[in-house]
């Protein structure tokens, strides 16, 4: 583990390194400013271009749902803005795989990364900013296709925009088997006891009705999204600004260590599923997705695409998914997570800026929507007098090509929204707010994970475990 942590530490410096000396050594007269581009749609800004209307991208979850489907939304985006388009798109291990290509000194004209990311980047100069061509762009500073209020989430302490949005973000929270809760005739949770209620009975009542006693309560992929439960607590996660102004970590406080106790308490009663340590998100989606667990901690979006791909597979199924509010504090408080957005930023070495940001404004149009949504005409979907039909592909891909949802409110979504997703929707608006991500988060992430871990597995006690998760993250400058 050390090995790797040091490896990307110098992967990271090499990057930076590498992008800098770009800069340089060959950066064009528009590359690394913040002129004005004129214009206010996509086609203006086509006109006035004069590079070559080529870009390199590299996305994560944008683009088809195979490499060969990944080739065809290249040729879509070419036949729809003229634009010649490769993008890299890693089947996994997204972030590591960014760092180490430009590390190897590959240019990209877009990247699609996270916020988190985004904070990086900037304090390693090697993002382009783009507030005055965000703030020239009559598409782009249109309140009707991105509120105005949303751009508060992007820019730095300085009011400067380097990244603009991908798609609408969401939110986390527990989401449940609410077919199972009915079959046990279960309420649905409200408190953290009533969780444990719940998610005991689906380790040990056979939920799934195989005979068998083979299922957890919860899955998680690691700390990822525990927002719903430690909300009992009113402990909000990553960081919080102090009333005296220090930054803080709310999972390294005294007030966690009930929270740790809790989910110990569900490992050590084989009700939580013990490779949680090690699951990734798409393993976790599996367990639920094939009757072995009844809960998990993921994004409201996926509420439907997990009741999609049940159905796509079997329409008689009773599978179904529920976004919950997580458990209520002592004043009947919920407390979840909006995520930080992903966001298109364009490398100050890109060799083609200005195109680059005709497609970032030409994604929030119409038909940049329907195909980050539908996904390409012809293969996830066709279009008679009209009106939109969704291919059997289509349906297994359940309208998501890196943007299930958008905030254009000038595009209808075709076929409305999948099953459960509005109400997951309606409580990420009721109880979520926004969290803070320092750039330093991935450092202070680790030391946060490693400690929880000890706690939740029993291997120290939760109160040792929260003492020297504060005491590392003291020493390390990760918290005031």
């Amino acid at each position: 583990m050390v090995s790797l942590v040091k490896r990307i530490k110098i992967m990271s410096a090499i990057m930076a390194v590498s992008l800098f000396g770009g800069l340089l050594a060959g950066c064009s007269p528009n590359a690394g400013s913040s002129s004005t581009q004129e214009g206010g749609n996509a086609a203006s800004q086509a006109a006035s271009n004069a590079e070559e209307r080529t870009l390199k991208i590299m996305t994560g979850v944008i683009g088809g749902k195979t490499p060969e489907e990944n080739t065809q939304f290249e040729q879509e985006i070419e036949r729809l803005t003229g634009i010649k388009v490769t993008m890299n798109k890693p089947a996994a291990d997204y972030d590591q795989k960014l760092l180490a290509a430009i590390a190897s000194g590959e240019k990209f004209d877009l990247l699609q990364i996270s916020k988190e990311k985004m904070s990086t980047f900037i304090d390693q100069g090697i993002l382009t900013p783009l507030t005055d061509q965000v703030n020239g762009s009559k598409v782009l500073s249109d309140p009707n296709v991105i509120p105005a209020k949303e751009w508060e989430q992007v820019k730095t302490k300085d009011g400067e925009i380097y990244g603009v949005f991908t798609k609408y973000q969401g939110g986390t929270m527990p989401i449940v088997r609410k077919d199972w809760l009915d079959k046990l005739n279960l309420p649905e949770p409200e408190t953290l006891d009533d969780y444990y209620t719940v998610l005991k009975a689906f380790t040990e009542q056979d939920p799934d009705g195989n005979g068998k006693k083979d299922t957890y309560g919860l899955s998680t992929a690691g700390m990822y999204e525990l927002q719903g439960f430690f909300s009992a607590a009113g402990l909000k996660q990553r960081y919080v600004e102090t009333a005296d102004g220090k930054l803080d970590v709310p999972y390294s406080t005294d007030a966690a260590i009930p929270v740790y106790e809790w989910l110990n308490k569900l490992f050590e009663e084989g009700i939580l599923d013990p490779n949680f340590t090690t699951n990734d998100t798409g393993k976790m989606r599996d367990l639920f997705l094939a009757d072995r667990v009844g809960m998990i901690t993921y994004w409201d979006a996926w509420v439907g695409m997990l009741n999609n791909t049940r159905h796509e597979q079997d329409p008689n199924t009773e599978f179904e998914a529920k976004g919950l509010p997580g458990a209520a504090d002592a004043n009947g408080n919920h407390m979840l997570r909006r995520g930080d957005p992903d966001v298109w930023v364009i490398p100050v070495n890109a060799e083609h800026p200005k195109t680059a940001f005709e497609f970032i404004e030409w994604w929030h149009s119409e038909e940049g929507i329907t195909l980050g949504s539908l996904g390409i005409k012809d293969v996830d979907y066709t279009v008679d007098n009209g009106k939109f039909t969704l291919t059997q592909t289509g349906k297994e891909h359940a309208s998501d090509h890196g943007v299930p949802f958008w905030y254009n409110r000038n595009v209808e979504a075709p076929f409305g929204k999948l099953p459960g997703v509005q109400e997951a929707q309606d409580l990420v608006d009721q109880y979520a707010a926004l969290e803070m991500t320092p750039s330093h988060w991935a450092d202070a992430e680790k030391i946060i994970n490693e400690h929880s871990f000890k706690a939740i597995m029993g291997e120290m006690p939760a109160a040792d475990a929260v003492k020297k998760m504060r005491e590392a993250l003291k020493a390390g400058g990760y918290i005031d």
